[in-house]
């Protein structure tokens, strides 16, 4: 496009950002680069429609030659059967699979079965950008006959899949949430697969749940539906358990794998240094020397979560969220990882002028500089999404990782999705406490799927696998159940605790956000809410708040919360049709932005 200068775009921040990765990049990016940029759809037909920036499609990738399927274990073979029996009509199947059981290895034998019949089948992923293993799996068995549907292909690559869908020459489509809406003409199959992913829920603008959508256009289709994952959702495993949906059980790992030996390092009192304890080091030095390789989970990008002044004590924060900067030495910049607001990284406190500023935190750059000093020959692998942005980047990494290249890596949580990589032996979990005390009614579930997750990345070769957990509450229940029990131990407790909570998936809630430029506007139109529900006469509801968002203030706005709750859904739906009509008419209604959200995966 023509050129410009970053300064006519000082008035609009999200398209100064994009603009300036363009520059970054000094060649063609394709759009999932853009992804951590809140808005960049917006901002790029803006910056298109400007002159500033040019499209073009991307070119096809070449076509892979199939590959031969491996032999099926006995628990494998039966889960197969059990779904090719119901080809033809509805069944909901919920594969429970410990992570390395093959659950990938059903899918492809399902869609074998599917394909001489002269059916489609839909494969849901979380995210291609993560799993970009199970595409490249499917075409090395099936070719061509794969087509690919996700955010980072231009308009013209979706256009020419969603057209081979609808007339039937797609025979495998797989995509990510908004694949859930592909037409078929002959649809035999649909698989979710890590079905408890946060991911499939859309959580802004038009809302939906892909998952809960995949179940109901099965159920209208009339073809089977599988849910794969190691660490169902307590809403999926409550429906197994009403007999709703059929369980199919994977206990073993496929192969020669066996489970990997998990320790727990008691953080208190430890000397650490970027996260890393004598004891986590001493086992990765002894699963080097062993030739393995090595994975630390942490969940925080960037060098350190905050800037200090050892002068005054000031702290780097956003001016449009309540929030502390991430630093990221890198690129020396601070940013803000929940509005993407960046700045230059500072040499002198803004407010006392000194220069003594310090790293506190440690993000994935930190625990990546530190290894490289311990382990200099080892090779050090970063996985984020700053290390990722380019449309191959996390193929070339993974590919890099398979190969031996880097002995170790570090990653946050897009290394636990999925992904296969034989040769790791060890795996260190930085920090297992996030989640533990979370105010979110879902914290402890996604930690504990997390830490299941990332430890089930070790071991699944010939080689046998360990798990280093560090933590400052090594007696905290949860995590003690979760270790002793596994996660079975974990949803046995955290299903009781739901039940007498009446939280779901013991009841249905749905959660009316609000906010405005002014704090005390969301709480006014939320306060009128309450008085319309009232009003409406519908019994079986219950009205809890208005209360705060846990951050209050992001991007320049403050924001409130009021959460219904009921038993029934039948009552929660009798309420929420009035309910939108009436609030339309709120005399605060143009005053603040407002959605309902049905199912709410986050309630804080």
């Amino acid at each position: 496009g023509k050129s410009v200068d970053l300064n006519d775009l000082s008035r609009a921040p999200r398209q100064y950002q994009v603009m300036q990765r363009l520059r970054d990049a000094n060649g063609p990016l394709p759009p999932d680069a853009l992804n951590d940029i809140t808005g960049w759809r917006a901002a790029l037909r803006a910056l298109t429609h400007k002159g500033y920036v040019v499209q073009r499609a991307l070119k096809p990738e070449h076509p892979v030659a199939p590959s031969k399927p491996h032999s099926l274990n006995p628990a494998q073979r039966k889960a197969v059967a059990a779904v090719c029996g119901i080809f033809g009509g509805y069944r909901a199947f919920l594969l429970d699979g410990v992570t390395g059981s093959g659950k990938t290895e059903v899918y492809l034998s399902l869609v074998e079965h599917l394909i001489p019949k002269g059916l489609q089948a839909l494969v849901l992923t979380p995210e291609i950008g993560l799993t970009p293993q199970l595409v490249r799996r499917f075409k090395a068995r099936f070719g061509d006959a794969v087509y690919v549907l996700h955010s980072g292909l231009s308009d013209g690559e979706r256009v020419a899949a969603w057209l081979a869908a609808r007339d039937g020459r797609a025979q495998i489509v797989i995509g990510t949430r908004s694949a859930v809406f592909v037409p078929l003409i002959r649809p035999g199959l649909i698989i979710v697969d890590e079905e408890h992913d946060l991911s499939y829920k859309q959580q802004d603008g038009f809302r939906y749940a892909a998952r809960d959508m995949a179940l109901m256009r099965a159920k209208r289709a009339g073809v089977p539906i599988v849910l794969g994952s190691a660490t169902p959702s307590l809403e999926t495993l409550q429906l197994a358990r009403q007999k709703r949906l059929s369980r199919l059980q994977l206990p073993d790992r496929a192969g020669p794998a066996v489970a990997p030996c998990v320790h727990m390092i008691d953080l208190r009192g430890q000397p650490v240094n970027a996260g890393l304890t004598p004891a986590l080091n001493s086992a990765i030095k002894r699963h080097l020397l062993a030739g393995g390789q090595v994975l630390l989970f942490i969940n925080r990008r960037g060098y350190a979560t905050r800037l200090v002044c050892h002068g005054c004590g000031w702290i780097a924060e956003c001016s449009r969220c309540d929030a502390r900067l991430t630093v990221h030495r890198k690129d020396e910049r601070l940013s803000c990882h929940h509005c993407g607001q960046a700045q230059p990284l500072p040499d002198r406190c803004t407010d006392c002028g000194h220069a003594d500023l310090r790293f506190l935190g440690k993000g994935t750059e930190r625990l990546e500089e530190r290894l490289n000093k311990l382990f200099p020959d080892a090779g050090v692998l970063r996985f984020d999404r700053d290390s990722t942005r380019g449309k191959h980047a996390m193929d070339n990494h993974l590919k890099a990782a398979r190969e031996g290249r880097y002995r170790i890596l570090v990653g946050t949580q897009m290394l636990a999705k999925g992904h296969d990589l034989p040769d790791i032996t060890l795996v260190g979990i930085i920090n297992a406490d996030q989640g533990l005390y979370g105010v979110d009614i879902r914290s402890a579930e996604r930690m504990s799927q997390l830490i299941i997750q990332v430890a089930g990345r070790a071991g699944r070769g010939h080689k046998p696998g360990e798990v280093y957990l560090q933590t400052y509450h090594p007696d905290h229940p949860l995590l003690a159940r979760l270790l002793k029990d596994g996660y079975a131990g974990f949803v046995q407790a955290a299903l009781k605790e739901r039940r007498i909570e009446s939280l779901p998936p013991f009841s249905h809630l749905a959660l009316l956000r609000a906010e405005a430029t002014k704090a005390t506007v969301p709480d006014q139109f939320l306060g009128d809410a309450c008085k319309i529900a009232r009003g409406l006469g519908v019994s079986g509801v219950d009205l809890i708040g208005p209360f705060p968002a846990a951050m209050v203030r992001r991007a320049g706005r403050y924001r409130a919360l009021l959460l219904l709750r009921s038993k029934s859904r039948r009552c929660l739906q009798a309420l929420l049709s009035p309910l939108v009509e009436a609030l339309q008419a709120s005399k605060y209604a143009r005053r603040v932005r407002w959605s309902i959200d049905v199912d709410p995966q986050e309630t804080v």
